[in-house]
């Protein structure tokens, strides 16, 4: 594997004055993983002189930090000890590197793992007050091209927000700022999802996925941590045509993620009558009643869940899966609320942060995070991904770079079942042509 190495690291503060003081924190932003989420984004050169140059893209980032201002603040603790962001104006950190990989070999060698992580993503403290919220790295490869590395911490963002920061930062990078190239101005007032008052609080629903995972027999169990292997394997605009042609009125997402279910029960050797949960994060952004702003920066996805028999997901044709998967995906207003309702109830900055059962499978769509809107003025990225997966049955539903209506997903299972994933997956996949 080539090799990176550190040119300089900075702290990049906001080019005007910005507010001080602190933002409150939502239940669902304290249930959060606590941790930092690395991402990558890779770069083609357009061989001109300032592809990425250093100072351009400091220079952006500190403008793109006036109206993200909280980014450059720090994790802190409110004086009853609860989780906040203190607006400082401390700074993100700021990280340039260069690598002897070619972007092309990258592209070939490329999966989620630790050491993706390790030499593309700058290093990070525990994610404990008083640590920055914001890294980036820059790393300059041989061939030109460029890696921008990420870690934001998940406390403060879910996906779309920092979907909705990157996008910005490009658009100001590229001399955006009026008409329709305006950025979406960011919202901070987590308060929208607070716990309804004490006498109108309801709990509703059962929330299994924010408890204690009930012990299941060895054989199944997976701690978080273990060993996993990863994969990046790309659907053609004409397989996810046909996949959704048998999962009848199935989004992109529930269809792609129903094989993909049904496939790792398979490889996993399972036995029937064995549970197996498919999770899933839903962004309740539209959802709500009345919806949050548009730019409502902070969590605003809840996990929610389904539970089926091994035996009922291999051997129903993969429509089941997908009309499980909606199960698992069409809830509302009043399940957001009852959620926020039952985190104001337990401690919701100690939840169990462990890993899942070998069962089941953690689907995340990342299908709204637009590659397009991630160019910094030198053309769009050929790719963008998780740069490290967090345990075995984590998969992410992308859109494939540079193939209208293609999709990419980011996979992680136990290293006894990847090939055999691989093989019923591909042949799953040949039968869709038939």
């Amino acid at each position: 594997m080539a090799t990176v190495e550190l040119l300089t690291t900075e702290l990049v503060v906001p080019a005007e004055e910005t507010p001080a003081g602190a933002v409150w924190l939502s239940n669902l932003d304290l249930a959060a993983r606590r941790g930092y989420t690395p991402t990558v984004y890779f770069y083609r050169t357009n061989d001109r002189p300032e592809f990425f140059e250093a100072d351009a893209v400091r220079d952006s980032l500190a403008r793109a930090l006036v109206a993200f201002y909280p980014l450059a603040g720090r994790l802190g603790l409110d004086g009853a000890g609860r989780v906040q962001i203190d607006c400082t104006g401390e700074g993100a950190v700021f990280v340039t590197a260069r690598s002897d990989y070619a972007l092309d070999d990258l592209l070939n060698e490329f999966v989620p793992c630790d050491e993706m992580r390790r030499l593309l993503v700058p290093a990070t403290p525990a994610p404990n007050p008083p640590c920055p919220l914001l890294f980036a790295q820059v790393t300059y490869l041989r061939c030109g091209g460029v890696v921008l590395g990420l870690a934001l911490h998940h406390s403060v963002v879910d996906a779309r927000s920092a979907a909705h920061f990157v996008e910005t930062w490009a658009s100001i990078s590229r001399g955006g700022g009026a008409g329709d190239d305006a950025p979406l101005p960011p919202c901070f007032d987590h308060r929208l999802l607070s716990a309804r008052p004490g006498p109108a609080r309801a709990v509703l629903y059962d929330h299994p996925e924010y408890k204690p995972e009930p012990a299941v027999p060895a054989v199944h169990a997976v701690a978080a941590g273990s060993a996993y292997a990863s994969a990046i394997i790309t659907l053609t605009k004409a397989q996810v045509t046909a996949l959704k042609s048998r999962c009848a009125g199935a989004s992109t997402f529930r269809a792609v993620v129903a094989l993909v279910w049904q496939c790792a029960c398979r490889a996993r050797s399972l036995p029937p009558d064995a549970d197996t949960r498919l999770y899933s994060m839903i962004d309740m952004r539209a959802r709500l009643a009345p919806p949050l702003p548009p730019g409502y920066f902070g969590n605003a996805v809840i996990r929610t869940s389904v539970l089926a028999t091994v035996g009922e997901v291999v051997a129903n044709p993969v429509g089941y899966a997908a009309r499980r998967a909606l199960a698992a995906t069409s809830q509302g207003d009043d399940y957001a609320r009852s959620l926020v309702d039952y985190l104001e109830g337990v401690d919701a900055m100690n939840l169990p942060r462990s890993g899942i059962s070998r069962a089941h499978l953690r689907a995340i769509s990342w299908m709204g995070m637009s590659l397009h809107d991630s160019d910094f003025g030198w053309g769009a990225p050929v790719f963008m991904g998780p740069a490290l997966m967090y345990y075995s049955g984590f998969v992410y539903v992308m859109q494939a770079p540079g193939k209208d209506g293609a999709v990419a997903l980011a996979l992680s299972l136990e290293p006894e079942s990847m090939p055999e994933f691989r093989k019923v997956f591909a042949e799953e996949l040949a039968r869709l042509a038939m």
